[in-house]
């Protein structure tokens, strides 16, 4: 295992955390690749690398048009996987929500990466503004597969004083299902508290929307108008229908006039992303978005509340909107999001960010990575600086993990992992590598450090409910060394105690309740 860093060159309660998560997790967006067509999603539903089309720069263009999900082998000779960075973690919370009202999720909500993103990780931090690379893997038992973590972090949050003023207009779902208790209620609460934490430089507009959307609070500057924010907050009231589009055409349109140079201008969204009136097209408000980031460079973070949630539409309108998403339901998880999250979400280390793994042909004869889906990239597209990445704050990690199958007995080299981003202010490209040898592969998952094996743990549980009652040839198989839920329970039980984790903990109990709604526990 080896870690390298390259440094930059220039220097809820229940929706609580939705708008306290809001008030600062908005500012570290994550986006995935362009929906234009300049950043291929290439890769059949399973994340299995496609098969490849080869285009004017060699590279893999599109996935298996059968759609079927194999568990099949990397076309040689090419051994890249490429996608953009993503800190959301919406897909695990909602999960979570779900179990506990004694349902199993639907497996086109499971985002593995997100299950795995949303435990606290043990990589070692730059010094400086940057990424580390920390490349670790460990054998499954099961023949010659093996897990590979690969881990990019960024420096822990530093004085909050430092980073530039925010420009935050909050976008909220008025509708009859948000009076329900621990929705609009919290939110309100939520943007109170989040008003008091916020510097007085910062700037809040407020916008409703339920049948039609409307203007409540123009961008206001903090300093001295508190109350006059307080006092819009507490006029929110639930009504009835939910206009989705009119609330995002408001939204952006109040971000635009009162859009602040050299601040961080995001849109804020905190909806159960159910439209059911007025535009419910999701292309043409997904193009909304997309075209106020390309224009005013206005993201969006999605705060999803509600236990019939918009998860898929959600999702699509952070990823167009260069943002990220994130999921509350209960007032522990509101108030954890918003006193450790808020400090280190409000700045911002890294533009556009990607990472590429390039796997050994003389030691590697397949892999598959575990979700990111949608974060796929074009092989040729990570040092194109014009195609979208991810945006990552400080203090955060970024996980990926990889199934791989390496040639029986080889020795050598077996990845290297490569992370490019651009500084925030002056868009200069910077890259970071890691790299990991067979003779570094633990002998077993489970006896690889406490760390990996909760990002094991995560995996494996997303996996199986990702998997849920497919049958037949189109199945997706289990990830290699894939134990039964009711032993994957027991081992995030131990590492809860390993760790002393609550997190491990509350994931011990959502991998039971999965167990025994599958009528095995």
């Amino acid at each position: 295992m080896q870690r390298q860093h390259t440094p930059r060159a220039t220097g809820t309660r229940g929706v609580l955390t939705a708008l306290t998560a809001a008030g600062a997790l908005l500012l570290a967006g994550c986006g995935g690749a362009s929906g234009d067509g300049s950043s291929a999603r290439r890769a059949d539903r399973d994340g299995l690398p496609a098969a490849p089309e080869r285009g004017a720069a060699g590279g893999q263009k599109n996935g298996d048009a059968s759609g079927a999900r194999k568990f099949a082998p990397a076309p040689a000779p090419d051994r890249l996987s490429t996608f953009a960075l993503d800190v959301d973690t919406a897909s695990y919370g909602y999960a979570r929500r779900t179990l506990a009202e004694g349902r199993l999720p639907d497996p086109a909500t499971v985002r593995p990466e997100e299950f795995v993103n949303s435990f606290r990780q043990d990589y070692d931090r730059p010094d400086g503004d940057g990424f580390t690379v920390t490349v670790e893997g460990a054998r499954t038992g099961r023949g010659t597969w093996s897990l590979v973590r690969v881990g990019l972090a960024t420096r822990p949050s530093g004085d909050t004083g430092e980073r530039p003023p925010a420009a935050l207009t909050f976008v909220i779902d008025i509708s009859g299902s948000m009076g329900e208790p621990g929705r609009l209620d919290l939110a309100k609460d939520s943007l109170g508290v989040m008003t008091d934490r916020l510097r007085d430089d910062d700037s809040v507009a407020l916008v409703t929307f339920s049948g039609e959307a409307e203007r409540v609070l123009p961008m206001t500057r903090l300093g001295g108008n508190r109350a006059e924010v307080r006092d819009a907050i507490e006029t929110l009231e639930p009504t009835d229908s939910t206009d989705l589009g009119a609330g995002i055409e408001t939204g952006y349109a109040t971000a635009a006039d009162g859009l602040r140079e050299g601040a961080t201008n995001r849109v804020v969204l905190v909806s159960d992303a159910l439209a059911n009136t007025g535009d419910t097209d999701a292309d043409t408000i997904l193009e909304r978005v997309a075209s106020e980031r390309r224009e005013n460079g206005i993201t969006l973070f999605g705060v999803g509340v509600g236990s019939d949630y918009g998860d898929a539409l959600m999702e699509r309108l952070a990823d167009r909107g260069d943002g990220n998403t994130v999921y509350v339901s209960g007032e522990k998880e509101a108030r954890d999001v918003f006193s450790r999250q808020l400090p280190r979400n409000v700045d911002l280390t890294a533009r556009d960010a990607k990472a590429q793994v390039a796997f050994d042909p003389e030691t590697v004869r397949e892999f598959r990575l575990i979700g990111y889906d949608n974060r796929r990239v074009a092989d040729e597209d990570f040092r194109d600086d014009r195609v979208d990445g991810g945006e990552v704050g400080p203090g955060h990690t970024v996980t990926a993990l990889y199934a791989v199958r390496t040639a029986p007995g080889a020795e050598g080299p077996l990845a290297t992992a490569r992370v490019r981003w651009l500084d925030p202010s002056s868009r200069t490209p910077h890259e970071a590598s890691g790299r990991i040898a067979t003779g570094a592969l633990r002998a077993s998952v489970w006896g690889a450090s406490p760390r990996f094996q909760v990002a094991a743990t995560a995996a494996y549980f997303a996996d199986a409910l990702r998997r849920g009652e497919d049958r037949g040839e189109d199945r997706v198989r289990a990830l290699p060394g894939a134990p039964g839920l009711d032993r994957l329970a027991d081992r995030a039980r131990e590492l809860a105690a390993v760790t002393e984790d609550k997190d491990v903990r509350a994931l011990a109990d959502a991998i039971r309740r999965a167990d025994r709604l599958t009528g095995r526990g």
